[in-house]
């Protein structure tokens, strides 16, 4: 049995509903969002989404906060160890 959602992607649970515009900027939006990230703090790829807005680095450990979806942040990130 063949996989059902290579072109629908993660919005493939949507099934045929909310429209073929909002199925496609889920798919990217969670694409980004769900994507290893490089840490501010190590530049190693490992950052992660924890939750809204807060990323972690599962190599160093720094915790941040950023964007809801992508682990831009405006300001650079100070280098004090997590206490």
């Amino acid at each position: 049995m063949s996989k059902r959602t290579d072109k629908a992607g993660t919005s493939g649970r949507f099934g045929a509903r909310y429209g073929v515009v909002v199925r496609n900027r889920v798919k990217t939006i969670e694409a980004a969002q769900k994507a290893k990230h490089e840490c501010p703090v190590c530049h190693h790829m490992s950052v992660r989404r924890v939750s809204s807005g807060v990323w972690t680095c599962n190599h160093c450990g720094a915790k941040y906060a950023a964007e809801a979806y992508s682990p831009k942040t405006k300001k650079a990130i100070s280098q004090v160890p997590e206490q």
